[in-house]
């Protein structure tokens, strides 16, 4: 099982000494157990039973530290408890119910009892929480368990995401745009400008010897790649550029201006320079896409590091209930069909290099896309289908989607409902962890799945 090295847990089991606290240490014992395989744990030695033990412990704490604070009423206890817990430590609660041991006789527990009181109280502070109920033994407890922690943690990391934006949005990329104030209020993102021409006029400047690495990165998964080619050149010399200003200024994300500046000024084409960072791990959007780099970099975060797509929906076949996502020739190279891999191309309208030219892999695959209007705020949407194992279907970088709903349905709902025109997608089963994001995030969630 996957630790999540960076989540600092706080586990707090409660009870009372009224009830069975050798059944409540049992259950304590083997949630502290399982919870020690998921992340670093701050817990106490045993059950807290009274405010007054709880308090000192949480006063000997580093509370800034914590993620989330996992509140286990192991036997039932009054909202005094949770109190002084939220008025210390500010990271979200998940409370967490344990079953009763017998039924018949006495009520040994009485921890539903006690979670329903905690949830109460969390609820009329508007303090952020989830549920859990069951024993730590149980399958259902575990998924439910790693999924909220690796929910948390995404949202951690969304608190430090920096986007950098290399160059506003093409003329009437209205949805690529982004409200600063709101993005960190909603999202805790922050987002750096640079100037794309001021790029431009540097990056040319750079020593080949500071450039040329950029190249034999890429020629390690690009396919028929021509190191003496300018745009090849042109694509290291930026690359090389823009990564000084990400190891400079820490930036974890990137929304890049596209079109038409790189083919009027650079004379080559940005989709290169995306598609390897993306596959390096920086997530990159074309058109200066803010939101849509937020989409990779949250579908990245959930799918173990695996890279994320963007793409436009472009075409729609009833035939197969499926969807073709495209872009002009961004895509990470690991994204490529293994039967052919990732080709080195030239832009599809504007004949400049180099791009990425491959049909994705087929697999199961997640939608996804951070949206926004004045209207409706933020919202997010998410999807889920099966990438199939098709031909190419336009020039560029392509893939065909098999939707789990019916696709023209779908398409008409989208419309209606004036979702963005570019789509993230990932290789993994992701959809009960976005809906756990929205949930927790307060937003407004559309869902298109069985």
């Amino acid at each position: 099982m996957t630790i999540l090295q960076k989540t600092k847990v706080l586990y707090l089991p409660i009870g009372r000494k009224t009830f069975d606290l050798e059944a409540a240490k049992e259950q304590r014992v083997k949630s502290s157990n399982y919870l020690n395989q998921l992340a670093e744990v701050v817990e106490p030695e045993g059950i807290i039973t009274s405010p007054e033990e709880l308090e000192e412990f949480i006063n000997e704490i580093d509370s800034e530290s914590i993620v989330t604070t996992i509140y286990q009423s192991v036997t039932f206890a009054d909202g005094e408890f949770i109190h002084s817990v939220i008025d210390k430590v500010k990271a979200p609660v998940m409370v967490w119910s344990v079953r009763e041991p017998s039924v018949g006789g006495r009520l040994r527990l009485n921890s539903l009892t006690g979670g329903n009181s905690t949830c109460h109280v969390l609820r009329s502070k508007s303090h952020s929480y989830s549920f859990v109920f069951g024993n730590a033994d149980e399958a259902q407890v575990q998924k439910q368990l790693k999924q909220k922690l690796t929910v948390q943690q995404v949202i951690t990391n969304l608190e430090n995401l920096k986007i950098g934006v290399v160059g506003e949005h093409p003329p009437g990329f209205f949805f690529s745009d982004t409200n600063d104030e709101l993005l960190k209020e909603k999202l805790g993102a922050t987002v750096t400008y640079f100037d794309l021409h001021e790029a431009f006029e540097e990056c040319v400047k750079l020593p080949k010897e500071k450039w040329e690495g950029m190249i034999s990165r890429a020629e390690q998964q690009v396919i028929g790649l021509n190191r003496s080619d300018e745009t090849v050149e042109k694509f290291a010399q930026f690359s090389t550029y823009v990564k000084e200003k990400i190891d400079q200024e820490g930036i974890t994300a990137l929304a890049v201006r596209c079109w038409p500046d790189f083919f009027n000024e650079l004379g080559a084409a940005a989709c290169s320079t995306l598609s390897q960072f993306t596959e390096d791990g920086v997530v990159s959007s074309c058109e200066s896409d803010i939101h849509g780099s937020i989409s990779m970099f949250i579908l990245r975060e959930l799918a173990n590091g695996n890279a994320p797509y963007l793409g436009d929906m472009v075409h729609i076949n009833e035939a197969s209930n499926s969807a073709v996502f495209w872009h002009c020739g961004a895509g990470a190279y690991s994204l490529a069909h293994p039967e052919i891999g990732a080709k080195a191309g030239v832009h599809p309208n504007r004949k400049l290099g180099f791009t990425m030219e491959f049909g994705l892999k087929p697999g199961r695959v997640t939608l996804f896309r951070v949206g926004y209007t004045a209207a409706d705020g933020y919202r997010l949407l998410i999807m889920r289908g099966e990438a199939l194992d098709t031909p190419q279907r336009f020039n560029g970088t392509s893939v065909e989607v098999e939707l789990e709903t019916d696709v023209s349905q779908t398409l008409y709902k989208l419309m209606e409902e004036g979702f963005e025109p570019h789509y993230a997608l990932v290789y993994e089963d992701v959809v009960e962890e976005l809906v756990e994001l929205g949930r927790q995030l307060g937003i407004e969630t559309t869902i298109f799945t069985k």
